[in-house]
């Protein structure tokens, strides 16, 4: 099959969550799988600096009139033993900006995103049509709100050609004023309840679900709890009257970048553990502590959040569990950045308590591999988590996952209740009700689970025994990508 993903980011080029991470590694594997796959992403410059010689292939008119160039070119991985086919639209005007890809540098989000991702589901239709000569897709699978036009431009000016919508994250929309829809070049029939209209707004997510043959999200759990009113964002009951298209497809960890086997990141490398010590593992921990400041104690359990800093990310727990953490004899290392009021909260207690709290604000690849080689313990509290990798990387380098009870959270870890530790399942920590004294037991759990070497050391081999290779993960989206190129 010829297919084209459409997103925003791509790792390792632009990274702002864990989107990125997934529309860096499903290519590869849906390659090695058999398929042609090509990726379009808008030119921020960060990405348009990555794709090795890109060279245009075509002139693209946006439908409010701005011209476009589309530029093809190849993303190198791995030190070019992978590629990526890549397309990407050059519009400096739309997409050479400061900021992150959304939003200025004070973080609010640019006036103009209707167009600048309009553009992004219009191209993909475009080549749907053939604006490439030498390659059009027979399927088109947009990622997110940001690509969520392109189904809706497939659906009423190319409907020969299928398309899957994935949603990372439903909480974020796309919404737009009405007054923009003339610009996006839809019928009028595309402005009301049956179509992208969200409470007199503009919804590109919207778009994306009703429009697209198929849908699924990044976890069987998420997919259940997004048709419900408490996390369906107001879109529950059109999930609901298209759940019989709706699939949840766990993510997957890209082994060739999250190994702790070969990660060149970390400075020691270890194995995958057969209920032994692990040696590397320990150098890394004392590694880490020396570069963040952290007291070089080797047997004080050392906990890590790397996440953004959001209240979606449940880290008000973290803060008020603190003093308890620390009482119990723990460390704590964070990488991330978000809401300023979490940033400078967390800011204060490092610096009330150096030596037992270390934080780092903003964005640092390599650091966050230290962190997992590193840490005993991996934070993950999220009020809502759809997949989440970061629990997935903690299993991978074998730091428990201590999560709340949520999406793809309860899909990938089980809780270390004795009967789980008897039969071989439990791999981490879970707590059921969100809120601040089901946070506290499953952290005192941790320390009476640190406390017995034995069996810390038996659970965290089974977390680093998980298969979450792309292999199963790229079958489930082939599978999906057949459905939809037979969908009447």
């Amino acid at each position: 099959m010829r297919i084209l993903l459409v997103a925003a980011e791509i790792f390792p080029l632009l990274k702002t969550g864990g989107l990125a991470d997934i529309v860096g590694a499903l290519p590869p594997a849906l390659t090695a799988a058999g398929e042609d796959v090509r990726v379009l992403l808008p030119a921020f410059p960060a990405i348009r600096a990555g794709v090795a010689e890109a060279q245009p292939v075509a002139r693209l008119q946006a439908p409010w009139g701005e011209e476009a160039q589309l530029l093809f070119g190849r993303l190198p991985l791995d030190g070019g033993a992978r590629r990526i086919a890549i397309y990407l639209i050059d519009a400096p005007g739309l997409y050479e900006r400061p900021g992150n890809p959304y939003e200025d540098a004070q973080r609010q989000p640019y006036g103009d995103n209707h167009r600048r991702f309009a553009l992004l589901g219009w191209a993909a239709m475009r080549l749907a049509q053939g604006l490439d000569a030498q390659w059009r897709p027979e399927l088109v699978h947009a990622h997110d709100w940001h690509a969520g036009l392109a189904p809706a431009y497939l659906r009423f000016h190319t409907p020969q050609v299928r398309s899957l919508f994935t949603v990372h994250n439903l909480a974020y929309q796309g919404l737009f004023q009405p007054w923009n829809f003339p610009e996006l070049g839809l019928p009028a029939e595309a402005f009301q309840v049956e179509g992208l209209e969200f409470h007199g707004q503009l919804s590109f997510m919207k778009a994306g679900l009703f429009y697209a043959d198929r849908i699924s999200t990044v976890s069987p759990g998420y997919a259940r709890e997004i048709q419900t009113p408490a996390q369906g964002q107001g879109l529950d009951g059109l999930l609901r009257a298209r759940s019989h298209v709706l699939h949840g497809i766990l993510n997957a960890v890209d082994d060739a970048v999250w190994n702790p086997a070969t990660d060149a990141l970390l400075p020691r490398t270890y194995q995958q553990p057969d209920g032994r010590a692990m040696h590397g593992k320990a150098l890394c921990k004392a590694a880490l502590q020396a570069e963040l400041g952290l007291h070089a104690e080797a047997q004080a359990p050392l906990f890590i959040v790397v996440s953004r800093l959001s209240e979606q990310k449940g880290l008000h727990l973290v803060l008020e569990g603190l003093d308890a953490l620390l009482a119990q004899g723990g460390q704590l290392a964070l990488l991330g950045s978000g809401e300023a009021w979490m940033q400078d909260a967390f800011r204060a207690r490092a610096a009330a308590q150096p030596g037992r709290i270390a934080v780092r604000v903003g964005h640092d690849e390599a650091l966050a591999h230290r962190l997992f080689g590193a840490g005993d313990v991996v934070l993950v509290p999220s009020r809502f988590e759809p997949c989440g990798l970061t629990q997935m990387y903690g299993l991978a380098y074998g730091a428990l996952p201590l999560v709340h009870r949520v999406g793809g959270l309860a899909d990938t870890v089980t809780d270390c209740t004795l009967e789980n530790i008897a039969d071989g399942s439990a791999n981490g920590f879970v707590f059921e009700t969100f809120d601040s004294d089901a946070f506290a037991r499953a952290v005192r759990r941790a320390f009476a689970l640190y406390a017995r070497p034995i069996e810390w050391r038996r659970v965290r081999a089974t977390g680093m025994r998980q298969p979450h290779a792309w292999a199963g993960a790229a079958a489930a989206y082939i599978a999906l990508y057949r459905q939809a190129l037979q969908a009447a």
